[in-house]
C-alpha cells in the first residue's frame, strides 16, 4: 500500500491521494460525492482521521466502508445537508462531484462555509476545454457522460468565491498535465485513439482535469462543534 500510494503520488502531484498524505494523521475531513471507494481510500491514507462521507447513493462501494459517519442524502437536500456542518473539518474533498451537483454553486458554498480557518479544501472537476475534446469511453469529453450536468463548473467563479469566504489558493491549474502521466498518456494516445477509451493518462495528456487546493486564511470561529453522529438513511 506505501508503495501504491507513493506511485499515485509521483504520478499525480497535488491529487487526491498528495492532498490527503499532507494533512494530519487525526483530521476531521469531509468527502463531498463520496463513491468509488472513497472511504476506503481516505482511511487507508488517513487511518486516525475522522472521516465523513455523504453522498446520494451508494456508488461502487466494493472495498469496506470504514467510513466515521456516511451520509445518504437526496439531491435536492445535498447542498443544504453540506451546509449544516459549519466549520466543522480540517479538510474538504470534492474529487469530480460538482459536475453531477442540481446546484454546484450552493454545494460548493457550502463546502467552503464546513472548512475550519486553517483548513484546506481540495476540488476537481472536468476543464472548461473538456466540451470540444474527442469523444471516447470512460469520458474524454464532458458530454460524454450523460449524468454531467450543463456545462464545466466556471473555475474563475469557484475562485472567486472562495477568496470571499475568506480562502486563498494554493494551488490551481485550469488542465492538469503532471509530466509523468502526461508522458505515459502520450505513448498511449494512439491506443486510446484507435480504441476509443479513456487509458492510464489520457486525462493528463489532454488536461481533461481542473484541480483547486484552497486554504482558509480568515473567517469567524465558533465555537467548538462535534461532527453529528453517523447515519446511512436517506433523509
Amino acid at each position: 500500500m506505501q508503495l501504491r500510494r507513493l506511485i499515485s503520488i509521483v504520478l499525480h502531484p497535488n491529487g487526491k491521494v498528495h492532498f490527503l498524505s499532507r494533512l494530519r494523521e487525526d483530521a476531521a475531513v469531509l468527502d463531498v460525492g463520496c463513491g468509488n471507494n472513497s472511504p476506503y481510500l481516505v482511511k487507508s491514507v488517513l487511518p486516525r482521521s475522522v472521516y465523513t462521507g455523504i453522498d446520494i447513493g451508494d456508488y461502487n462501494q466494493t472495498r469496506p466502508n470504514k467510513a466515521d459517519h456516511y451520509i445518504l442524502t437526496t439531491p435536492e437536500e445535498f447542498a443544504s445537508r453540506i451546509a449544516a456542518f459549519y466549520q466543522c473539518f480540517d479538510a474538504v474533498v470534492s474529487a469530480h462531484n460538482l459536475e453531477h451537483c442540481n446546484d454546484r454553486y450552493a454545494t460548493f458554498e457550502a463546502m467552503l462555509r464546513a472548512t475550519r480557518v486553517g483548513g484546506r479544501m481540495y476540488v476537481s472537476f472536468p476543464s472548461g476545454r473538456s466540451v470540444s475534446f474527442p469523444r471516447r469511453a470512460g469520458t474524454l469529453n464532458y458530454f460524454d457522460d450523460p449524468t454531467h450536468k450543463e456545462s464545466p463548473p466556471d473555475l474563475d467563479r469557484l475562485l472567486a468565491m472562495a477568496e470571499r469566504h475568506g480562502f486563498k489558493p494554493v494551488f490551481v491549474t485550469r488542465s492538469n498535465r503532471p509530466f509523468w502521466s502526461w508522458l505515459i498518456g502520450m505513448v498511449l494516445e494512439p491506443v486510446s485513439h484507435i480504441r476509443r477509451t479513456v487509458l492510464r493518462g489520457t486525462w493528463e495528456f489532454h488536461g481533461f482535469e481542473a484541480i483547486m487546493i484552497l486554504e482558509r486564511v480568515s473567517g469567524e470561529v465558533p465555537e467548538a462543534r462535534s461532527v453529528p453522529a453517523a447515519t446511512s438513511s436517506a433523509a
